[in-house]
């Protein structure tokens, strides 16, 4: 049984831009500005429906802002934003910045079901900026109920590659 998943979609997979993890423990650079995201489909560890390997999506708009560590990212109107309204509950990754890197996380709050399993899906982008240009991996996991249903869903990641950038201040 094929299962729905709206992320596998270009728009969605441009919408998802905005995500970043973080590691380390320096002072934070200035991440906020507008920026324009590509992404391209990378391997797809949990079977999303419409997910071809090396599919791309550009010219998502993704405004950060930031409070020190604190950042968020909104995925600007568009079909991006759609789509990660449909398959995640919210268009906003909320984390912190820490260095040069960025964790940002939509956590899934649209259900989703196969068979008995009962599952969302969440949304973070390992990412680092350099000067005015931002790469990384966006990463998709499903969050299941751990239901006999579930098999493969249960602990799976897709992954995307960011990049993106905004205009010099």
């Amino acid at each position: 049984m094929k299962r729905f998943n709206v992320l596998a979609t270009p728009a969605l997979v441009a919408g998802l831009a905005g995500l970043l993890v973080a590691c380390g423990g320096d002072e934070p650079v200035d991440a906020a500005g507008t920026y324009t995201i590509s992404l391209t489909n990378r391997e797809n560890g949990c079977n999303n429906a419409n997910w071809t390997v090396g599919d791309t999506a550009s010219n998502i708009g993704v405004v950060i802002t930031q409070n020190g560590a604190t950042a968020s990212a909104d995925v600007q109107p568009g079909g991006g934003r759609l789509a990660l309204d449909l398959a995640l509950g919210g268009h906003v990754f909320i984390g912190k910045v820490d260095g040069n890197r960025l964790d940002l996380l939509i956590e899934g709050t649209n259900s989703f079901s196969m068979g008995t399993c009962d599952y969302t899906i969440d949304a973070r982008i390992d990412a680092q900026l350099d000067g005015d240009v931002l790469s990384g991996d966006v990463l998709y996991q499903d969050q299941t109920d751990n239901s006999t249903d579930c098999g493969a869903l249960t602990g799976c990641t897709s992954r995307q590659e960011l990049l993106g950038n905004r205009p010099p201040s």
